[in-house]
């Protein structure tokens, strides 16, 4: 693959268009299996040259602000969902005019935004995100559930209450979690909000699905979906956006220099801070194509990102030989939450971006320069 890579400039994401169609088509077999409708989640993985091939499978997208819904409006099609912990009034009407589903998350916001939809020729359907104080997520920050969390409202804020206007309700506690997580997150949403169910004409079951992971129980999911439309006759929707992307990237960069303190470090072009802040924020190791843990093989080295910050250190990996200047790395799995989340900290150039197609060819879709840099700066 090395070679394969080779002509790229780095660092560089590259996105496998046969990988992604794999993880297609497992959704693909949920949906036809149940019924269920399924959306891409932008917020995991928004590469739109590949909406083409994506939106064959698919129902529409997941987007979290008016900038996300109007890429899935203009670039996507299909339906839109968009949630947001907080609208503003002026983003409202971009809002309206992308959105097929708008979901708040809290009564007051639905309130103050209310006289606003009513006088729209054609508003979309309107969602109230609830949350159902289940915790299945043991990182705390990306735990939806957590103590004092602002995501969705309680069933206690719901005293006084009636859904008037309200077509559906959106839960989202998972994170790259199996389906047994789901099955008791969904028992503790019919205990708290199943009496909200009889009228409303659709559920989202949220995302954190890792649908396409290999030991995935795909028929425990299946059976959950299915039983659940059985006992409530509502249009179900997920939207998975790491199950998407899962295992169908890459991120290749070069080793700049070798130095040593008390252990072999490698620096190399790109970033944990700037182009896979996961790695700090979960944290986690990213596997590297022919590399091993610590002391497996005979070189081990810290590598670390070229900007100043000091805990800039992707970890520590060994190879069979030992790494010179120029040397090439792939890191696994890195087509989500790594493109919508990188930054230009301390200027360094974005990762460009590749997709390999179903013949195998490679090419750069994007490339960046100082231009990106300088024009979010004023």
């Amino acid at each position: 693959m090395i070679r394969e890579l080779a002509p790229l400039p780095t660092p560089c994401y590259v996105v496998d268009e046969a990988s992604i169609l794999r993880n297609l088509r497992v959704l693909d077999s949920v949906r036809e299996r149940t019924g269920c409708r399924i959306l891409l989640a932008l917020k995991g993985f928004a590469l739109f040259p590949l909406f083409p091939l994506i939106r064959g499978y698919l129902n529409g997208v997941a987007a979290s602000s008016v900038h996300e819904a109007r890429l899935g409006f203009e670039e996507f099609g299909g339906e839109v969902h968009t949630f947001s912990p907080g609208f503003k009034e002026e983003d409202m009407g971009e809002l309206l005019r992308y959105s097929s589903h708008l979901v708040f998350n809290s009564f007051s916001q639905w309130d103050f935004f209310r006289p606003i939809l009513r006088s729209f020729p054609q508003a979309p359907q309107v969602g109230l995100r609830v949350n159902p104080e289940h915790s299945e997520v043991k990182v705390p920050l990306y735990d939806p559930c957590a103590p004092f969390s602002r995501l969705g409202v309680t069933r206690e804020s719901f005293r006084g209450r009636n859904l008037d206007g309200i077509s559906g309700l959106h839960f989202h506690t998972l994170c790259e979690l199996n389906a047994d997580s789901l099955e008791r997150t969904l028992a503790a949403f019919e205990e708290k909000f199943g009496d909200c169910l009889p009228g409303l004409k659709w559920v989202n079951f949220g995302g954190g699905h890792h649908i396409t992971r290999q030991d995935y129980d795909l028929d425990r999911l299946c059976r959950i979906l299915t039983d659940f439309r059985k006992r409530y006759p509502l249009e179900v929707y997920l939207e998975p956006g790491e199950a998407v992307a899962l295992h169908a990237g890459w991120l290749v960069a070069s080793v700049v220099d070798l130095v040593r303190n008390r252990m072999d470090i490698a620096v190399l072009d790109t970033s944990a801070a700037a182009h896979m802040p996961d790695v700090l924020e979960m944290p986690y190791r990213p596997e590297i194509l022919g590399a091993g843990r610590p002391g497996e093989f005979p070189h081990t080295y810290r590598l670390g990102g070229v900007t100043c910050l000091a805990g800039d250190v992707i970890g520590d990996y060994s190879f069979p030989e030992p790494l010179e200047v120029g040397t090439r790395l792939v890191f696994l799995d890195m087509a989500h939450y790594t493109m919508v989340k990188n930054t230009t900290f301390n200027g360094v150039q974005l990762p460009a971006i590749a997709v390999r197609d179903l013949e195998n060819r490679v090419r750069v879709v994007r490339s960046f320069g100082y231009e990106d840099y300088r024009n979010r700066l004023g």
